[in-house]
């Protein structure tokens, strides 16, 4: 089976990767909600007449939420070097600039 043609570009394929993994995310985080039930917000869910809207607002919202953060954090971590080895913000180094000093005419 050939792959899409959008999944050979490879910022598309990081974004679509994490993407998943941040709507895996927030499947386990609704499905936890659910099970754990805190401040009986499953029984208050399921006792509306059409509990798959209540649902589908509480899935999108932390999918967008977890999807959004997932793709940022690969985003931001691309221009990392790791050849510290460190993880981290300890590991990182800011460039020096040396500054010329004008001297300016009186």
């Amino acid at each position: 089976m050939p792959t899409p043609a959008l999944l050979r570009i490879p910022l598309f394929r990081l974004l679509a990767i994490n993407l998943a993994i941040g709507a895996c995310a927030a499947a386990l985080l609704v499905g936890g909600l659910l099970w754990l039930n805190p401040g009986h917000l499953r029984e208050l869910i399921f006792a509306d007449r059409a509990p798959g809207v209540a649902l589908l607002l509480l899935l999108a919202s932390f999918l967008i939420t977890f999807g959004s953060a997932a793709m940022g954090s690969a985003i931001m971590a691309q221009g990392r070097k790791d050849d510290s080895g460190k993880s981290g913000g300890h590991g990182s180094r800011l460039a020096v600039q040396e500054l010329t000093q004008r001297t300016r005419p009186h």
